[in-house]
């Protein structure tokens, strides 16, 4: 999710009052799931969520952002699904379209469904198993995200990444209509499947659905809600499913607004005040500093605080000038002030520096830091000499560098902040501020020729694969498409080869595998230093008044359709 996923970060410089306010809130308004049931008395209304920009397209197979994943949660389902419960059991993958989980042979690599009967489109087709292997086929004929590195472990796979139009998947997802049965066959044990079929790319969509991005048009889907209009200039409209029929609450529970709305194009300052005057219901944006601390005191009871496995980070083009030179991907390592960028998005209580792609806590982490003005596992801060040495010595002294960030306030402070760091060393830098929706896109773009960026990304799933090769495989940097989330263009078929180990070894020895992750993730800095990462943030919801239910997942965050209007 996330993965990123464009993300939605907080505001900037809290008061120390105002960062107490946030903890505590953030304990006592962030309940663990309903465990109570459906509570037919707090169903209707309408739920108004506000956001500065759309998140691109809509299509549930492309999209990769977490304006929308957190949508789709209502809207679609895959044969599994994450339990859609707060705390840590919002990681546990459950039966969802399937009956129940698979049954698993052939040493791991053969995976049997069987499917529901008697779940409708949102349009009022039947679900059938030819609409699930129309979706897997789909998956690669849009140029999935994560189709080179997620699904072409299916036999064919790697023919469909090859030539997509073309993709048949025959042998690799095999239905069988007396059955209702689908078995997908592996070329090789992954112990990541379930998680992958439970994201939101692994939405199933109706056999027929055109072979390409959507874009505007909604999809129909089989949650209890579905998109009834879209217009990313303005607003996104969700209705109930009049076909929708509860058959897990754990997969899918009944929602409980009659409408939601995502409204797009109030200013932040805007968003914050309608949340206030009770006229929204939730502030997707970044919310300015001074009216962070004001509903810190005056609304805590609105306010909930998460600490989240996510990085704020900056991916250095590792193809084009002046970052296809180590020397200066490393310059700007030791340049970068993580503190200061920890400060810009709201102090040391929303944000913790940090020197890995793997977040703490997170499988494989390892503690270490590669470029410090001291020699310690802890970042003591930059080096600003070394890093203007660097420069010099790596012959792109006075190159020109453009830093492209979404316009929101706090990305364009911590870009602007960059673009000053970057001029300090040598570089005759610019700011290239994009709306977020189609800033994330953009710098997926070979084509656009971006040198560095701010981003953000958050975990799909509890893996380190998630990180460390989705984000920087050579399966996942795709010339000439908008969607190469390995953003960096980085491509070392050794690390390859022991990140390939590394999965292999999760079926078997899970500490063992985590262990070497996190070697990788070493080693990726040191020798080849893709990225800055920034920092890990914590996630600040602030919902209106008049609703209730607050639950929050770690997997996909606020439920939005679990919410009571008041």
């Amino acid at each position: 999710m996330s993965r990123l996923k464009s993300m939605k970060p907080t505001g900037v410089m809290l008061s120390s009052i105002a960062v107490c306010a946030l903890s505590i809130v953030s304990i006592a308004a962030a309940p663990a799931g309903a465990a109570s049931g459906y509570q037919k008395s707090h169903a209707g209304g309408t739920l108004t969520l506000d956001a500065t920009a759309a998140g691109g397209t809509l299509d549930p197979q492309v999209n990769y952002t977490l304006q929308y994943w957190q949508l789709y949660q209502a809207t679609y389902d895959g044969l599994v699904s994450f339990q859609k419960v707060g705390g840590v059991k919002s990681f546990v993958v459950v039966p969802d379209l399937a009956k129940s989980l698979p049954t698993v042979t052939n040493a791991g690599k053969t995976y049997t469904f069987t499917l529901r009967k008697g779940i409708k489109f949102s349009n009022g087709k039947a679900v059938t198993v030819a609409d699930v292997l129309a979706t897997f086929q789909r998956l690669f004929k849009v140029s999935n995200p994560n189709a080179g590195s997620w699904y072409n472990d299916i036999v064919g796979g790697p023919a469909c990444v090859t030539t997509p139009a073309s993709c048949t998947l025959k042998g690799g997802v095999v239905i069988n209509a007396a059955k209702n049965t689908v078995t997908f066959h592996l070329i090789i044990p992954d112990a990541e499947f379930l998680d992958q079929l439970a994201v939101p790319f692994g939405s199933i969509l109706p056999a027929g659905t055109p072979p390409k991005d959507q874009g505007d048009v909604p999809v129909p889907g089989t949650g209890a809600y579905y998109f009834a209009s879209y217009n990313p200039n303005s607003a996104l409209v969700m209705k109930r499913n009049k076909y929708f029929k509860v058959w897990s609450a754990a997969a899918q529970p009944l929602g409980y607004p009659n409408e939601i709305q995502m409204k797009f194009g109030l200013p932040v300052e805007s968003e914050v005040t309608a949340v206030e005057n009770g006229q929204a219901n939730w502030v997707f944006d970044p919310i300015p500093a001074d009216r962070l601390a004001e509903i810190s005191g005056k609304y805590a009871a609105q306010v909930n605080v998460h600490t989240l496995t996510a990085d704020w980070y900056l991916p250095m083009n590792m193809n084009i000038a002046p970052f296809n030179n180590l020397m200066a991907r490393q310059a700007v390592n030791y340049a970068v002030n993580k503190n200061s960028a920890v400060t810009l998005y709201g102090g040391k209580q929303l944000g913790v520096p940090t020197c890995t792609i793997l977040p703490p806590a997170f499988p494989g982490y390892q503690k270490s830091c590669a470029y410090n003005s001291k020699s310690s596992s802890t970042y003591a801060g930059p080096d600003l000499k070394k890093a203007k040495a660097l420069v010099k010595a790596s012959g792109t002294f006075g190159q020109k560098v453009a830093v492209v960030v979404t316009n929101d306030p706090v990305n364009q402070a911590v870009g602007a902040y960059v673009q000053g760091v970057l001029n300090a060393i040598g570089y005759k830098a610019t700011l290239k501020p994009l709306s977020q929706n189609i800033q994330f896109n953009y710098i997926q773009n070979t084509n656009n020729k971006v040198q560095i960026s701010v981003t953000q990304w958050f975990q799909d799933y509890p893996a380190a694969s998630d990180f460390l090769k989705v984000l920087l495989s050579c399966a996942n940097f795709h010339k000439a498409t908008d969607n190469s989330i390995n953003i960096a263009g980085m491509c070392v078929p050794s690390i390859d080869k022991m990140m390939a180990k590394a999965e292999t070894e999760e079926l078997t020895n899970p500490s063992g595998a985590n262990k070497l992750w996190g070697q990788i993730d070493t080693l990726i800095m040191k020798t080849q230093a893709p990225w800055v990462p920034l920092f890990n943030p914590k996630l600040v919801d602030f919902i209106g008044k008049n609703v209730g239910n607050y639950t929050f997942s770690l997997e996909f965050y606020m439920y939005v359709d679990q919410l009571w209007v008041k």
